[in-house]
Formats: C-alpha cells, sequence, structure tokens
C-alpha cells in the first residue's frame, strides 16, 4: 500500500474504487466498507483507494463542545488499510483554506482529475465541500458527467458506525477495555516515545518506561492500572502500564508508564505502543513505598496470569 499526499503521485492510474471519510478508529463497522472497497476495486481490475484527511477537520474548524480525542493515528489507519488489502491512503492536508473548497471544485479536481474516479462508495449522509454543500444527490447527479457511479451505505450501516465509535469512547473511558476492543476488532493502542521519568520504579524493583505520546490528541484510556503487552519494534514484551497522578508517590503530573516484565534494557528515545489488554485494578494511594510495592507484585503475578490466558 502506498500512502499519497499529493494527487500528482496518482496520474498514472486510468480509474479508481473511493471511499470518502476519516474512519476513526478502523473499528469492526469501518473493517465492513473497506472490505466492500476493495472487492469492488478487484471486480473492476481498479486501485481501491481511501480518501482522508489531516489533521482532523474537528482540530481545525470552530466546534462547539469538547476537544476530540482520536481513537487512531494517521499511521494506524495505514497500519489497518494495509492488512486489509487497500492499494493506496490518500491524505490530504486538512487546512482551513482546504474547507473553502466548493462542492463542485472539490468532485472536479480531487475525485475526478486527481483520483480518477469509476466507483465511489460513500455514507448516505456524506457532505462535503464549503459549508457541507456537497451531498450524495448532487454526486448522483453529476456522476453520470464525470464517468464515475455511486455506492451508497445505508443509514442503519452508517448509525451502526456512529454507534461503535460512541460506545468505544464510553468503554476506555470507563475502563471497559474488553468491550471497546471487541468493537474494534483488536486491542486498543497507544504508541509514544519513551521519555526520562524520575526513575523511582527502578529503586523498588519495577523500572518503567514514560510514554510521551506521538499523537497529543489520541484518547487516553481511563486512569487505573492495566495488563498489556508492550511492543518495541518487533519484540511484543508482556507488561503492566499505569496512567494517572501515581498519588503514592507523586500525585501532580499525569503520565503514562509500563513496566515491561522480564525487561530492563534501555529504550530512552525509541518508540513503544502499549496494547490494553485488562483492567487490573483503579488507581490508588499506599500508606508508603513498601505497601506499593507489594500490590505491584500481585500486579505482576495477575498481568502474567490474564495475558498467558
Amino acid at each position: 500500500m502506498k500512502i499519497i499526499r499529493d494527487l500528482a503521485e496518482l496520474s498514472d492510474i486510468s480509474g479508481s474504487v473511493v471511499t470518502d471519510g476519516m474512519f476513526d478508529g478502523m473499528h469492526a463497522g469501518h473493517i465492513s466498507i473497506l472490505k466492500r472497497v476493495v472487492d469492488e476495486a478487484k471486480k473492476a481490475n481498479l486501485p481501491s483507494i481511501i480518501l482522508t484527511y489531516w489533521p482532523h477537520p474537528r482540530h481545525i474548524l470552530p466546534h462547539k463542545g469538547q476537544p476530540l480525542r482520536l481513537l487512531s493515528t494517521l499511521d494506524e489507519k495505514a497500519e489497518q488499510a494495509e492488512i486489509l488489502g487497500i492499494d493506496y491512503l490518500v491524505v490530504l492536508n486538512f487546512t482551513t483554506l482546504f474547507s473553502q473548497i466548493s462542492h463542485e471544485q472539490f468532485v472536479n479536481d480531487i475525485l475526478v482529475d486527481g483520483l480518477k474516479t469509476r466507483k465511489l462508495i460513500i455514507g448516505y449522509d456524506h457532505r462535503f465541500g464549503k459549508n457541507r454543500m456537497g451531498d450524495i444527490g448532487y454526486l448522483k447527479e453529476v456522476g453520470p458527467n464525470y464517468g464515475f457511479t455511486i455506492s451508497e451505505i445505508g443509514q442503519q450501516e452508517v448509525e451502526e458506525i456512529t454507534i461503535s465509535s460512541t460506545k468505544i469512547r464510553y468503554a476506555l473511558q470507563h475502563h471497559k477495555i474488553e468491550t471497546a476492543a471487541t468493537f474494534l476488532g483488536r486491542n486498543y493502542s497507544l504508541t509514544g516515545t519513551v521519555v526520562d521519568g524520575d526513575k523511582r520504579g527502578r529503586t523498588i524493583g519495577f523500572p518503567t518506561a514514560n510514554l510521551k505520546l506521538i499523537e497529543p490528541n489520541k484518547l487516553i484510556p481511563a486512569d487505573g492500572v492495566y495488563a498489556t503487552w508492550a511492543w518495541v519494534g518487533k519484540m511484543r514484551m508482556a507488561s503492566m502500564t499505569n496512567i494517572g497522578f501515581r498519588p503514592t508517590v507523586d500525585g501532580k503530573k499525569h503520565t503514562v508508564e509500563t513496566h515491561i516484565l522480564g525487561f530492563d534494557q534501555d529504550i530512552y528515545g525509541k518508540n513503544l505502543t502499549i496494547e490494553f489488554v485488562e483492567l487490573l485494578r483503579m488507581e490508588q494511594r499506599f500508606n508508603n513505598v513498601e505497601e506499593l510495592k507489594n500490590q505491584l507484585e500481585k500486579d505482576r503475578l495477575a498481568t502474567k496470569a490474564i495475558l498467558n490466558s
């Protein structure tokens, strides 16, 4: 799969099967649509394309309510798209200026001239262009003139996708890690760079890797201690991850830190991915460091039991 950021890179294709959207989370509902795109592209002997945008429009345009926390980074989207067999992930830079493109220009410049669209698989309620003036009715109207057809994703499927995304966010914010994994079709994960911490864990036999998230807008699960898998490159290792303020030893700075079982190599500056498997317990304050150490020993045993099962 190729990641395309300049439509000129697609000048050599003669046609494509396209779907357009943010696909945040790339969860089971999204995957069913993307499999349809791949199947239709194979039938037509054309490349399959996901058209998406970065940054997320909600992070650029004025919007009421809480800031949107993302379920997937761009790299995570690309990874899932490649697994599904998508040929091209086209990522357009979303800016305030880009948001002013008219719906007519969007169809002409992007869908037709840029992507050479022959079939567009799109939600019944999809809106695009300046002030969201473009819709599926307009696409069906002009499609024959431009040489592409529309395959409509129905209301029920679109609503199920929206509900799934809402349920995933709720689950992650309420310690329901396994529920989130069910909707995602995989474990939820965070990726970050290992940075210096205060190294207190090392003094009690539990050295931790402190993560600085690569995508600061990524949703962080609710505070607590979790059984997790840690990936360093292609190595997957059992780990336990604490999210929160470490009330026994600090209580001031919110952190994501991971203890990798049986591992004590220097990985500062490297990327680390954490897959969340199950909640071990809520974060709590202990009377002293010795009580904390005893609990961490119990957490380590519980983590081994969970991950071995």
